[in-house]
């Protein structure tokens, strides 16, 4: 069943092929979706293309969410290739390394910007620079983690960004819906992707999650992309400004 067939999705945050955001990049592909994939830049490019070449993507596009000017190129890119779109994944997210391995309280004014710009605000101007190409019934959706609302250990200010992305999502749902746009995120468990990496003791959450979790497992790529392609199809017409978690419910137990 194609439960996307005819969708066109731009897909940002693809960085190998560990990303959440590559195995979404399959999972619509294989309901039927057209996809396009970013890349930050030209370095980054080199690993990118290979995987929309695997993919099939329509075509590739680079993005610094950093970068006004960006955001003006990528809707003319998108209104070139595809004229409209209806799916779009936000899978970005960066903070400096120093602010999440320090005491919270010594965050840096400048990682505290950075982090919030890369990963919230970023979210907030891509839907500005692209809603005048989204369809009617398109979705946005981004990516977030359970340290936005609960201390987690070394998340830091990434969970203090997270948290603003989230509560953007419902803003921008509040904005877009007359349009017939839906704006929702994933909550995903950890994963061992690259972002991940630079979380300490990420690791002590892996076990953890097996020993504790309702599940006793660590989700993966493929659980994250099926929640991605309900959130995208029409299944889920009546779901927007919400955060669904996909974390084999350790989320759901209490610190004893």
């Amino acid at each position: 069943m194609s439960l996307l067939a005819g969708k066109k999705a731009l897909i940002l945050g693809v960085a190998n092929d560990r990303s959440i955001a590559w195995g979404i990049t399959k999972a619509l592909k294989e309901h039927g979706a057209s996809v396009a994939l970013s890349y930050l830049n030209e370095n980054l490019q080199k690993r990118v293309d290979p995987l929309a070449d695997e993919a099939g993507a329509d075509f590739t596009f680079e993005m610094d969410v950093t970068n006004d000017q960006h955001y003006e190129d990528i809707r003319k890119t998108v209104e070139e290739k595809w004229g409209k779109f209806d799916i779009l994944i936000h899978s970005l997210a960066f903070a400096d390394k120093n602010d999440l391995k320090a005491n919270f309280t010594d965050t840096s004014r400048e990682g505290f910007k950075m982090a919030c710009d890369i990963s919230a605000f970023s979210l907030i101007g891509l839907c500005h620079a692209l809603k005048p190409l989204m369809n009617e019934g398109a979705t946005v959706l981004g990516m977030t983690y359970h340290g936005s609302v609960q201390v987690v250990p070394g998340y830091n200010v990434m969970g203090v960004a997270k948290a603003a992305l989230e509560s953007s999502a419902r803003y921008l749902a509040d904005d877009l819906g007359p349009e017939g746009i839906r704006v929702n995120c994933i909550s995903a468990g950890p994963i061992r992707t690259l972002a991940a990496s630079g979380v300490p003791g990420m690791r002590k959450m892996f076990d953890t999650i097996e020993e504790r979790a309702p599940l006793r497992k660590n989700v993966s790529q493929d659980d994250v992309a099926g929640t991605a392609v309900y959130l995208s199809s029409t299944l889920s017409n009546g779901v927007t400004g919400q955060v669904i978690y996909v974390d084999s419910g350790i989320s759901t137990i209490a610190c004893v």
